[in-house]
C-alpha cells in the first residue's frame, strides 16, 4: 500500500535545524523498519521521544497451547467470547504460528490510563462490530463497521470506541502487511485490473499535537512479555511528519470483487499479503455467468497452507448453519470444500450477499486454550449427510 504521505509542520530539508518560535529546535525521529533501509517517516517532536522515568516488566502473556498439531477441521463461535470492560484484557489470541497471531476481541472501551504499543508485530484490526476513532502521534482515523485497520508495529495509540458493544477480529504480523505485488506498477501505483486504488485509503488526518507534561504510560508488547513505559511527555507532541510508515484504513466495502464465467479461484478476492500469509475480503458479488456454471467452490485441498474463515454478514452460500462471528479453520494436508446441498443450491444463483475474512497461513496453526473455549464440537462430522 504505502504512498508517500506528509502532515503537519515540517523543514524543507530532512536532518537539518527545525527551529521553534522560542529559537529551540523540534526533536527529529527516524521511524521504520529493516534498519535504515526499509519504509520509515521522520517524525518531529517538541520532546524528545526519550524521556523515560520508569520501566516495569508487567507479565507474561504468550498465548497457552492446547493442540500443537492438529489435522481436524474445527469450528469456533466467535460471538460466545464474551465482552470485558478493557481494551487489551479483552483480546484473546486463537490461533498462533511463527509468522502471525490470530484473535478475536470484545472490549468495552480503551482505557485512557495508557496507551498501547505492539513492538513485535504489525496489526490488523478487522472492525466487524462497532465505530470510533485510532488516535496515534500520526493523526487520526475515524472507524466502523467493514474498516479494516492497519496499525506498523511499534506506532503507539489509543481508540476512542463510540458504544461498549465492540468486536474485532485481529491479526499481529511478524512482518510488514502490504497490498499484492501483482496489483501494483513498479512505482507503487495500483494497476486498472485491482480491486482496489489509493482512493479507497483512508490516512491519518487531523493532527492534534499535545504539549504535555507528566507521567504518561506506554504498555509496550515485546516477545509476548508486556512491559509499562512511563514518559515524561506526552507520547503525541508531533508538529509534523513525513514519509512511508503510519497506519491507515481500509473498508471491506471498498473491495471491487473480480469475477468470470466460471468459478474463479481465492486468490481473486486476495486483499493483503505478508511473508507467511494472505489475507483475502470476500464481499457481495455477481455469480458466475457461463450458462453452466456451478458458483459454489469446488472441493479443494489446501496442502500448503490452511484455510481460517471468519463470517461477518450475509448467507455463505457453501456453509450450513453458519453464525455471524464464526470462525472456520480447515487445515493443510486434507481436502475440504462446500457442505451437503451447497453445490444443488447455487446452480441458478445471480449473485451472493456473503461477507467474509479469508486468512490463508503457509504454515500450519497451533491452537490456544482460549481458542477451544469458542470451540464447535464435532464440527469435521459437518459434511455427513
Amino acid at each position: 500500500m504505502p504512498r508517500y504521505y506528509t502532515l503537519g509542520k515540517i523543514p524543507p530539508k530532512r536532518h537539518t535545524t527545525f527551529k521553534k518560535e522560542d529559537g529551540s529546535l523540534y526533536q527529529e525521529e527516524l521511524f521504520g523498519t529493516a534498519g535504515f533501509v526499509g519504509m520509515s517517516s521522520l517524525i518531529y517532536h517538541l520532546h524528545p521521544p526519550t524521556v523515560v522515568s520508569e520501566i516495569k516488566r508487567l507479565e507474561d502473556i504468550t498465548p497457552k497451547i492446547a493442540v500443537n498439531k492438529n489435522m481436524k477441521a474445527l469450528s469456533f463461535k466467535g460471538f460466545s467470547l464474551k465482552p470485558e470492560q478493557d481494551y487489551l484484557k479483552s483480546r484473546k489470541t486463537l490461533f498462533v504460528n511463527n509468522d502471525l497471531h490470530i484473535g478475536l476481541a470484545a472490549p468495552k472501551e480503551f482505557s485512557k490510563d495508557y496507551f498501547y504499543r505492539n513492538s513485535d508485530a504489525d496489526e490488523m484490526l478487522f472492525i466487524h462490530v462497532g465505530s470510533g476513532k485510532l488516535r496515534t502521534m500520526f493523526g487520526n482515523i475515524n472507524f466502523k463497521y467493514g474498516d479494516y485497520l492497519i496499525i506498523p508495529r511499534g506506532i503507539t495509540y489509543q481508540i476512542d470506541f463510540d458504544t461498549e458493544e465492540n468486536r474485532i477480529l485481529y491479526i499481529e504480523s511478524f512482518s510488514p502487511i502490504f497490498s499484492p505485488k501483482r496489483y501494483r506498477n513498479n512505482f507503487g501505483q495500483f494497476l486498472e485490473h485491482s480491486p482496489f486504488c489509493e482512493r479507497d485509503f483512508r490516512l491519518p488526518t487531523n493532527l492534534q499535537t499535545h504539549n504535555e507534561k507528566g507521567e504518561f504510560k506506554i504498555l509496550s508488547k515485546k516477545q509476548g512479555v508486556m512491559w509499562e513505559y512511563t514518559h515524561k511527555n506526552h507520547p503525541f507532541d508531533v508538529v509534523g511528519w513525513d514519509g512511508f510508515h503510519y497506519p491507515y484504513a481500509f473498508s471491506i466495502h471498498d473491495f471491487e470483487p473480480i469475477t468470470g464465467r466460471i468459478h474463479m479461484p481465492p486468490p481473486i478476492h486476495q486483499q493483503w499479503e505478508a511473508a507467511g500469509f494472505v489475507v483475502c475480503s470476500f464481499v457481495p458479488r455477481m455469480y458466475d455467468y457461463h450458462p453452466n456454471s456451478i458458483p459454489a467452490p469446488y472441493h479443494h485441498s489446501n496442502i500448503d497452507s490452511e484455510e481460517l474463515l471468519y463470517y461477518v454478514d450475509g448467507d455463505f452460500m457453501s456453509r450450513n448453519n453458519i453464525e455471524k462471528g464464526q470462525i472456520t479453520l480447515h487445515p493443510g494436508g486434507i481436502p475440504h470444500g462446500p457442505h451437503p446441498g451447497a453445490i444443488e443450491r447455487s446452480v441458478g444463483k445471480k449473485e451472493t450477499g456473503e461477507l467474509a475474512v479469508m486468512i490463508d497461513p503457509f504454515k500450519p496453526m497451533m491452537i490456544t486454550e482460549e481458542a477451544l473455549k469458542l470451540e464447535v464440537e464435532d464440527y469435521y462430522k459437518s459434511w455427513i449427510v
